[in-house]
């Protein structure tokens, strides 16, 4: 479905990503794992082209994406559910999740898109009144999940769910992420809890410093040596 080849990216001086390759099938849930400063935000942004391609291919169920504008990329079946969550804290629950269906081809099923995203997510109808900004950090990502979803996206794209939030809050993000999967969507996700993280995913590769050191099998890596000692601390 999502085909990265010889991908290179940064920040005007500042080179992120060298020559990384990847692909994510579908209905796989896929993980890109590693330290703070990895390069691994920098991976999903430019996927979907917050920040410019340097070099390299990128393709959707193979149309290149090099050239799509990033207001276009959620029309060819991609949507970003951003580190920290960025949703609009002012705007209640539900107005969160409108913003979410504003394509025209999902307009038509907002009606049918949040009666899925309610029933995904049952403590979203409570709330759905609820100014997004005054509920709690695993509530907020619930919502940013189900905003990504209004789409009916064929690729979600997840940027660090767990992050700033506490441990009981982390196993029921990792408990959401799982039903996502059961869903039968295709999943990329970024994430430094590596441990939780390889426990709900087909596939893992591991990026440090902007480039892809391994890959393989959620079970290959979480039984790998080096990755049990630098990241899991086993």
């Amino acid at each position: 479905m999502l085909e990265l080849k010889n991908v290179s990216a940064g920040y005007g001086t500042f080179q992120a990503l060298f020559d990384v390759s990847l692909e994510v099938r579908a209905g796989e849930a896929v993980a890109v794992i590693g330290p703070n400063g990895a390069g691994k935000t920098s991976l999903l942004r430019v996927i979907s082209k917050v920040i410019d391609l340097n070099g390299g291919e990128i393709a959707m169920e193979g149309v290149s994406l090099n050239d799509v504008p990033a207001h276009k990329i959620i029309e060819m079946g991609i949507a970003h559910v951003p580190e920290h969550r960025r949703l609009f804290p002012r705007l209640t629950v539900e107005e969160n999740l409108k913003m979410g269906g504003f394509i025209a081809s999902a307009r038509s099923h907002f009606d049918e898109r949040l009666a899925y995203v309610y029933e995904l997510f049952p403590r979203m109808k409570e709330r759905r009144h609820q100014l997004a900004g005054t509920m709690s950090g695993g509530e907020q990502q619930m919502c940013a999940i189900g905003r990504g979803l209004m789409s009916g996206p064929k690729l979600l794209l997840l940027d660090e769910p767990s992050a700033g939030l506490a441990p009981v809050i982390v196993q029921q993000v990792f408990d959401l992420v799982r039903r996502i999967r059961e869903e039968g969507y295709t999943v990329l996700i970024v994430e430094q809890n590596i441990q939780q993280v390889l426990k709900v995913v087909d596939r893992a590769y591991l990026l440090e410093v902007g480039q892809i050191k391994m890959s393989g099998s959620s079970r290959e890596l979480l039984e790998n040596d080096d990755v049990r000692r630098a990241y899991i601390g086993l």
